[in-house]
């Protein structure tokens, strides 16, 4: 690999400009948030946004163009008819000026240096030549629904001064500053920063005082919602099944609001609801939109409870979206619910929402639902699916059954999904890391004492344990001694994260056999980069092969998650009419390719149209030779070219 394509942020560490712990925590945001490494740079506040686009510049010897220039900029139509929005979207490029006389195009895009995709934008274009320049992934992305899709507001949610709406309500909290009229005066200023939002008006206009509280500065709705986010899951930590409810219905509401396209403003009410639909609603009964409709005792909890959420939080003023949904959760669509008997499209959208990911998240996570047991995303989604029309807006249910099952098989094809046992008597200090566990993409147990860990890890699912040293009549030192006398647990990767950082207790961790041994406090993304590094790093290569329908991800989007995550293996596709054919990958690169009588480059692109019919990967897969040896990137824009003309 030459050093200009080396991975940006290796580069990056190997240049001293990211420290270790800068570089653990970018790649554990990665993994967290499903960011660029240019993005997670910015949003980690290691670079300023100038001085990354000046750094990238340099690095491919081109000019770059900032979100504030790309915002404003004058694009002519004829320029965005240069490259269709389906290629400008699969592969994050946007147009920016194209001299007709001269056929020369420039574009913007985060990696100007793939001369590949250079080459095929020169072809798709039919340009004598493609200029490529810099911009920030973000920045391309919002200029595409702009120009492409006409949402003025595209830029808003990148702007910084937009995003910096109120102060960090976490720090209030750990101070004891707050009463609450001081919360009240809190939101009631960014209530009217939102309004100057609006209007265009700058926000840093220096400090306000209010209540006796001085309130400066700005959090963004991302803060917001992640502290709200670990105070909820704090209270839930006596739910049993249900504990992390909340925070699992926010994250399935964020993504069917986000397919939809709602406003960054909604996004965050919506999310905000997911939080809060359950509080003040402690009873014998879990109340969703479904145990409403069909039981009459949940019914009758719920006409008492449904405003419980709104009395709690009146004084915080919540925005009137989230108030909606939280009023209007137990609608049905056929306008038997409560409390207004409201109806279709008359229930609001966060309300139609939130009905089904929290009956979702309860089917698939709640044992006593009205099932009686665990339903897998298949089964939840046809669950959801019978209640169309009647409880549910139908045209919702079908877009979040396309969502999730194709997360299903998106999380399948990426990994394995390991699963961390979290041992700590403190549920404060494990509730933040087991989220960010969760986010990235593992299971996790949250275990209490030793004995029940052991009887966890005897169960033989366990991969990894992320353990305190010191417990009431045992430690932690103790377990992982009888763990490593077990032939069938001795592998066990094992990370002491303590509070005892006395050189004694580090030696015997070590001699016991841990993998690593974390001091508190630690960044919890440095904590879970860490485990990860572990994890990749052992014998844990259970590969497993990973089958489902195109309709809930098509051949495209398959392809390029699998080179994306460099896999190796063949991909099979069977379509209705008995067709079929096959990929073959290694390391991520396309070296066959078969689709009836044809082979090569042709027969990939005879897939890249199908959207329906069966698919399988299979990962033990190893060819016995190479056919070729291309891109999934160039291959998949080279295919969507032909087939924009054959829709011409």
């Amino acid at each position: 690999m030459t050093t200009q394509r080396m991975p940006l942020i290796e580069r990056l560490r190997q240049e001293g400009r990211l420290s270790p712990d800068q570089y653990e925590g970018v790649l554990h945001h990665i993994q967290r948030s499903g960011a660029t490494p240019e993005e997670a740079l910015i949003e980690s506040s290691i670079f300023a946004e100038a001085d990354l686009l000046k750094y990238l510049a340099k690095l491919y010897n081109t000019r770059f163009v900032s979100t504030d220039r790309l915002s404003k900029a004058d694009i002519d139509p004829a320029t965005l008819g240069t490259v269709p929005r389906k290629i400008a979207e699969q592969f994050q490029v946007f147009p920016v000026v194209f001299d007709s006389a001269n056929r020369v195009l420039s574009v913007v895009c985060a990696d100007a240096g793939n001369i590949t995709l250079g080459q095929q934008l020169q072809v798709a274009a039919n340009a004598r030549e493609v200029r490529v320049f810099v911009a920030r992934p973000a920045a391309i992305k919002a200029a595409i629904s702009k120009f492409y899709g006409g949402d003025i507001h595209a830029f808003s949610h990148i702007d910084r001064q937009q995003m910096e709406q109120y102060k960090s309500l976490l720090n209030v909290f750990e101070r004891n500053l707050v009463s609450e009229e001081a919360l009240v005066s809190t939101f009631a200023v960014r209530e009217r920063k939102q309004e100057r939002v609006v209007s265009g008006q700058d926000l840093d206009r220096g400090e306000r005082r209010s209540g006796g509280t001085v309130v400066s500065g700005a959090v963004s709705h991302d803060d917001y919602g992640e502290t709200l986010t670990i105070l909820i899951s704090l209270m839930e930590n006596g739910r049993g099944e249900l504990r992390g409810h909340s925070a699992l219905v926010s994250r399935l509401m964020r993504k069917l609001a986000e397919r939809i396209g709602v406003s960054p403003t909604d996004l965050h009410a919506f999310s905000v609801a997911a939080l809060l639909h359950d509080v003040g609603k402690a009873g014998s009964y879990h109340l969703t939109a479904l145990n409403v409709a069909e039981y009459e005792g949940h019914r009758a909890a719920a006409l008492k409870s449904h405003l419980g959420p709104q009395r709690l939080f009146e004084a915080v003023r919540l925005l009137d979206a989230t108030q909606q949904a939280l009023q209007c959760m137990y609608e049905r669509f056929d306008g038997h619910g409560l409390p207004d008997r409201l109806s279709g499209k008359d229930i609001p959208l966060g309300a139609r929402i939130l009905s089904i990911a929290d009956t979702y998240a309860d089917l698939t996570q709640n044992a006593r639902n009205p099932f009686r047991k665990l339903l897998t995303p298949t089964e939840a989604c046809e669950a959801l699916a019978r209640y169309k029309n009647k409880v549910f807006d139908p045209n919702l249910v079908d877009l979040f059954k396309h969502v999730m099952l194709g997360e299903d098989i998106r999380s399948k094809l990426l990994a394995d999904r390991p699963t961390v046992l979290v041992l700590d008597e403190d549920a404060e200090e494990s509730t933040v890391l087991e989220l960010r566990l969760l986010e990235t993409g593992h299971e996790v147990r949250a275990i209490r004492a030793p004995n029940e860990a052991l009887q966890a890890l005897m169960k033989g699912d366990i991969d990894m344990v992320v353990s305190e040293t010191e417990f009431q009549g045992a430690t932690g030192f103790d377990l992982l001694a009888h763990v490593r006398q077990q032939k069938e647990l001795a592998g066990i990767p094992w990370i002491f994260l303590t509070r005892d950082a006395r050189r004694e207790s580090v030696q015997r961790a070590f001699e016991l056999g841990a993998s690593d041994y974390v001091v508190k406090p630690t960044p919890n993304d440095v904590v879970v980069a860490k485990l990860r590094r572990v994890l990749e790093s052992g014998s844990r290569q259970n590969a497993r092969g990973v089958s489902g329908s195109l309709r809930e991800m098509a051949f495209a989007e398959i392809v390029q998650v699998l080179a994306q995550s460099r896999k190796t293996g063949a991909l099979r596709i069977r379509v209705t009419n008995g067709e079929s054919g096959e990929v073959h990958f290694e390391e991520g690169l396309v070296i066959n390719a078969m689709w009836a009588r044809t082979r090569g480059e042709d027969a990939f692109y005879a897939m890249c149209p199908l959207a329906d019919g069966e698919f399988a990967f299979d990962p033990t897969f190893k060819a016995q030779g190479r056919a070729m040896q291309a891109s999934a990137e160039s291959l998949l824009l080279e295919g969507m070219r032909r087939m924009d003309e054959q829709q011409r």
